[in-house]
């Protein structure tokens, strides 16, 4: 339902947007996740038809957004950062404003205004006027807007931003069940937020790609993946590590903490797609030397960790900033 090519965004000297390709089917949730000042909000206007691109194409269903926009766009809903809105207006005016925009019949537009106040969750608010909304329910309102027309194709840009946690919550239930029958994208710098609605992620920074994949996946690439936790009482760090150093599986063997008798390692394997070959070894070695384990567990790869050796410098990194 979207497909960009080798697309390019220039501002004078600066590129905002470096040779950026990926695609968007039905039924997927694509998030396009990077630092502040990556150039997500500019690839989001990109799409939407809002600035061309300075190279590159982009195609929504059938047509390409600069050679037939008008047919592009009827086929996208798009809620941009800060959404504007008539503060005039109730809620019921500008929803049904926003429906005639779109070119729905006259007979149309009621149903599909109670549909988006009810999926919206509007309805204790459908006849204030926008100026007396609180700023969760102008954001409700704005997502109201971007699907009045019940689009194919839905393009947000930082959906959560400012609300609390239960407006998040609502809002990302909200995306999961649209994005079982359309194609849907937004633009984030939550990582949280990718593991909850995404299909599959893409990592932009200083305006090119430079991861993609599925959540699972991403993580994998984190330094933690496939890492053990081993917690054993009763004997010393030093005899521990020599020994499980000794195994062929693992690489290294680093001192959490020691007290109380407790000694606490992170194992970290040889080679990460032999997870289970590491997990078996120190089973087996716990089991000859009669340890008394009081933990042993893999531990899951973190986004966050994937994230920051991507997109933050080596001496950065380094130095804990």
């Amino acid at each position: 339902m979207i497909k960009v090519e080798h697309l390019t965004r220039t501002f004078g000297p600066k590129v905002a947007v470096n040779d950026v390709s990926f695609t968007v089917g039905k039924g997927e949730i694509l998030g396009f996740l990077g630092p502040n000042g990556a150039g997500k909000s500019t690839t989001m206007r990109m799409i939407t038809g809002f600035i061309p691109p300075s190279a590159g194409s982009i195609r929504v269903g059938d047509f390409d957004i600069l050679e037939d926009p008008i047919a592009a766009k009827r086929l996208m809903g798009y809620l941009p950062e800060s959404a504007p809105s008539y503060t005039d207006m109730t809620v019921w005016q500008f929803l049904n404003f926003a429906a005639e925009l779109r070119g729905l019949r006259p007979a149309e537009r009621g149903d599909a205004v109670r549909r988006v106040v009810e999926t919206c969750f509007l309805q204790s608010v459908v006849h204030q006027s926008v100026d007396t909304l609180s700023k969760g329910y102008r954001h409700r309102l704005c997502f109201a807007q971007s699907i009045v027309h019940d689009p194919q194709v839905l393009v947000m840009d930082e959906p959560t931003d400012g609300l609390d946690p239960n407006q998040k919550h609502e809002v990302r239930n909200l995306i999961r069940r649209m994005g079982e029958k359309k194609a849907i994208i937004f633009s984030t710098h939550i990582l949280e937020e990718v593991e909850a609605v995404c299909t599959r992620a893409i990592i932009i920074d200083r305006g090119s790609v430079v991861a993609s994949g599925s959540p699972a996946e991403l993580k994998s690439r984190a330094e933690g993946a496939g890492v053990l936790s081993l917690r054993v009482s009763g004997q010393s760090s030093d005899l521990l590590r020599q020994r499980l150093e000794e195994l062929s599986t693992v690489r290294r063997a680093s001192l959490v903490s020691a007290s109380a008798g407790s000694v606490h390692l992170r194992l970290y394997p040889r080679d990460k797609a032999a997870g289970g070959e590491l997990a078996t070894a120190v089973a087996d070695l716990v089991n000859r030397e009669r340890w008394r384990v009081e933990e042993l567990h893999a531990e899951e790869g973190r986004l966050d960790e994937v994230f920051r050796s991507i997109t933050m410098p080596e001496t950065a990194r380094a130095g804990g900033h």
